[in-house]
């Protein structure tokens, strides 16, 4: 590999925000590898929980009053996991995970966890 390429992708890596382990650890908070990806399917199994839970109320007939905020809620949740389901997807069907797609679900968990805990409190609110 030239210079020119190394010096490429060394700004690449640097813009994009990537948190390599060699530069302080795996996520927003520099965890270990093993605690970042414990992290990261805690946040897997919060998203799925609100997600089912949304799908639960779209087939009640019993609509909250708050049912838009919820809808945007949720759309912003998917939104923001969507890095995190395209993993999951790609792991449960044994395919391979590109590094591009690793940093983007590393840049992006805390965003995700962030949306499904607003997606909780507004589906508190309702009950």
């Amino acid at each position: 590999m030239s210079f020119k390429r190394i010096i490429s992708l060394l700004i690449t890596i640097i813009l994009s925000g990537c948190s390599l382990p060699f530069l302080g650890g795996y996520g927003e908070n520099g965890q270990t590898r093993e605690e970042f990806t414990r992290y990261v399917e805690n946040v897997f199994k919060l998203q799925n929980s609100m997600t089912s839970e949304m799908m639960g109320l779209a087939d009640s007939d019993d609509k909250p009053a708050n049912m838009d905020a919820l809808l945007r809620a949720e759309q912003t949740m998917q939104k923001k996991c969507e890095a995190l389901n395209e993993y999951a997807a790609l792991d449960s069907e044994g395919e391979s995970v590109s590094l591009l797609l690793q940093n983007r679900v590393a840049q992006s968990a805390k965003e995700c966890e962030t949306a499904a805990k607003n997606l909780h409190t507004l589906l508190s609110k309702k009950r």
